[in-house]
């Protein structure tokens, strides 16, 4: 079984031995960005910390950089994690200059927050246990704030959140698949674990909603958000949204909802000792899903 392999023989699949893997961790607001990957003539977040990386190092090439999760355009995230790979003789002060330097060239709309050798086996995406991601809506409850409005989305109708957590944990959670709220890739699998899905207001009025899973698909929180947001409005029932959750089908009836009120706000992680068995372990369960 894939979980019982040995850090070492993870570690052997993952990292190239000429080569040193490096952790960075990263807050932006996404507001201005088109998402995080490099798309020719957009500026993306990817495409700043490549470019920045690349100018800033004696390399000869750009240097690529792994997330633990794209963000689409106009996401926002608190707790991006980001590997790359370096020759063995560079930043031999275990980042502390690299660090430096980057925190005084990225934009500001991009923070650094750590930088340092990663452990063995470690890959930002597949090392990863899951990601917890928050939603915020400001309801027809609330005054909408206009200094919000590039990380709360507003609706005006007054959602039942009792309904909606309700819904949320009745028809939602768990392991299954999810392709009602994802959009499709070539080659890839909507089939997730969903380990939390609850919303709470604040002392503000927001509502805040905690998405946490293994993993997510393309747009699968803001389309879970949606689905939750039509029954908490009255728009539609809980057996609507439990005939769409088991067809596993996109549906055009879910909406989508606006990437401004999404934050990715954590990834968690194994212990040091796990991180290269889990990223197989992850690369297993993904083939096999297929």
């Amino acid at each position: 079984m894939p979980g019982v392999m040995s850090s070492t023989s993870a570690t052997a699949v993952c990292e190239d031995p000429s080569t040193r893997r490096w952790r960075l961790d990263l807050a932006y607001d996404g507001s201005e960005f088109s998402g995080w990957a490099i798309q020719p003539g957009f500026r993306t977040v990817q495409g700043e910390v490549e470019r920045w990386l690349t100018q800033l190092l004696p390399v000869e090439h750009r240097i690529p950089v792994v997330c633990a999760g794209r963000t689409d355009a106009g996401v926002h995230a608190r707790g991006q994690v980001v590997h790359f790979d370096l020759p063995m003789d560079l930043a031999t002060d275990g980042g502390a200059d690299l660090f430096r330097r980057l925190t005084h060239v990225l934009p500001q709309d991009i923070v650094v927050s750590h930088l340092g050798p990663a452990g063995p086996g470690f890959h930002a995406r597949f090392s990863a246990l899951w990601r917890r991601y928050t939603y915020r809506i400001s309801d027809g409850t609330v005054g909408f704030d206009p200094l919000l409005r590039h990380t709360v989305t507003r609706v005006t109708d007054r959602l039942d959140l009792a309904v909606m957590n309700e819904a949320a944990v009745d028809i939602l959670l768990g392991f299954q698949d999810f392709g009602a709220f994802c959009k499709r890739k070539a080659g890839g699998t909507s089939i997730r674990t969903l380990l939390e899905l609850q919303g709470r207001r604040t002392e503000a009025g927001i509502l805040e909603f905690t998405v946490r899973a293994d993993a997510f698909c393309h747009s699968m929180v803001r389309s879970l958000v949606g689905a939750l947001v039509a029954v908490g409005s009255g728009r539609r029932n809980r057996t609507w949204l439990a005939e769409v959750t088991r067809a596993a089908a996109r549906d055009s009836t879910v909406r989508v909802m606006p990437p401004g009120g999404l934050t990715l706000e954590e990834v968690r992680y194994p212990e040091a000792d796990q991180l290269g068995a889990r990223a197989l372990e992850t690369r297993t369960v993904r083939e096999l899903a297929r």
